[in-house]
């Protein structure tokens, strides 16, 4: 445990020491990832930190941003505000068809590789009465910030079952970092989280707050898939958080970095080559990427096409055909 959280620790720090130091000779590529107490923001700062590891190779220096999460990224990549961006799979898809936050198809982003799977995760105080989803009706919900995955995937499942924010007597936009914390003072009685595991957030909500995970239905598993391709039905190890505790059916989304289709095909090729030759060194920066596996984060269905210079990569590894 300490041994990552040193790794996890490093990789926070880099972000205002990247923006510090470049060089007049680096080209500075900006990652959006996500709060500070998400998967996005170490994900981010573990692949930069592998990127800049080899910038003399490719005069290539990236740099982290916190950003609200997956919808924000795919918006400021677009805008050009970003060069590269994680975002979950399922809000890639809805970028690409024009649907959902996207009033236009997003045709021009690109993806450069797959993560891990993000669980689609409920938390609730032991006391507030909630033994499941259904039970959320008429009680104080998080629904997260504006463009984050976690708001748009609440309201998919409330939409099915009729609910509107009306039904709630308290709805609050908290960012990710202060969920735990209000379920803790009693301020909210349930969140919802879009995020891999084992998360720092998801911890402390079970450790001090006296809070437990909620599974999803069925029937919730099936809104997402049918509305979303790239959402699948999974099973959460409850292990990640104690011992002895109950594994929850969910549903699962694979995160995955993003660029535009303009960014240059070198780029794209050293950055992938940056991740891909240094993958164990990555999978020790946290418990959540232990599991990672080459193949599996370049084959699979794609929410947006792959970068070309991500496709010269897979295919001098042998990744693809």
């Amino acid at each position: 445990m300490k041994k990552w959280f040193q790794h996890l620790a490093g990789c926070l720090l880099l972000s205002p020491f990247l923006l510090a130091d470049a060089s007049a000779q680096s080209k500075i590529i900006s990652l959006g990832t996500g709060g500070v107490t998400g998967l996005y923001y170490p994900a981010g700062g573990a692949l930069c930190r592998l990127v800049n590891q080899s910038r003399m190779e490719h005069g290539i220096r990236c740099a982290v941003r916190s950003t609200p999460g997956s919808v924000s990224n795919l918006q400021q990549v677009v805008s050009e505000q970003l060069d590269l961006g994680i975002a979950e799979a399922g809000q890639l898809h809805d970028a690409i068809q024009g649907r959902g936050h996207f009033d236009k198809p997003l045709g021009e982003l690109r993806t450069l590789f797959s993560l891990y799977t993000e669980y689609i995760t409920v938390v609730a105080r032991k006391d507030s009465g909630i033994d499941s989803f259904d039970d959320l009706l008429g009680k104080r919900i998080n629904i997260g910030p504006k463009g984050s995955s976690q708001r748009t995937t609440l309201q998919l499942l409330m939409q099915a079952r009729g609910w509107t924010l009306s039904d709630f007597p308290e709805v609050h936009q908290l960012e990710p970092a202060q969920q735990a914390q209000a379920l803790c003072d009693g301020r909210i009685d349930a969140t919802l989280y879009v995020v891999g595991h084992p998360s720092g957030a998801i911890k402390e909500a079970l450790r001090d707050c006296d809070s437990r995970l909620l599974a999803l239905a069925a029937s919730d598993i099936l809104t997402l898939s049918d509305q979303n391709p790239h959402y699948r039905s999974a099973r959460l190890n409850g292990g990640y958080y104690a011992q002895g505790l109950a594994d929850i059916d969910t549903a699962g989304v694979r995160a995955t970095v993003i660029s535009r289709a303009d960014l240059p095909e070198q780029d794209a090729y050293a950055i992938v080559k940056a991740l891909f030759e240094r993958l164990p060194s990555f999978r020790r920066m946290h418990p959540a990427f232990q599991q990672l596996e080459s193949a599996a984060m370049v084959n699979g269905p794609l929410a947006a096409p792959m970068h070309p210079g991500a496709l010269r990569y897979f295919r001098e590894a042998g990744l693809i055909r």
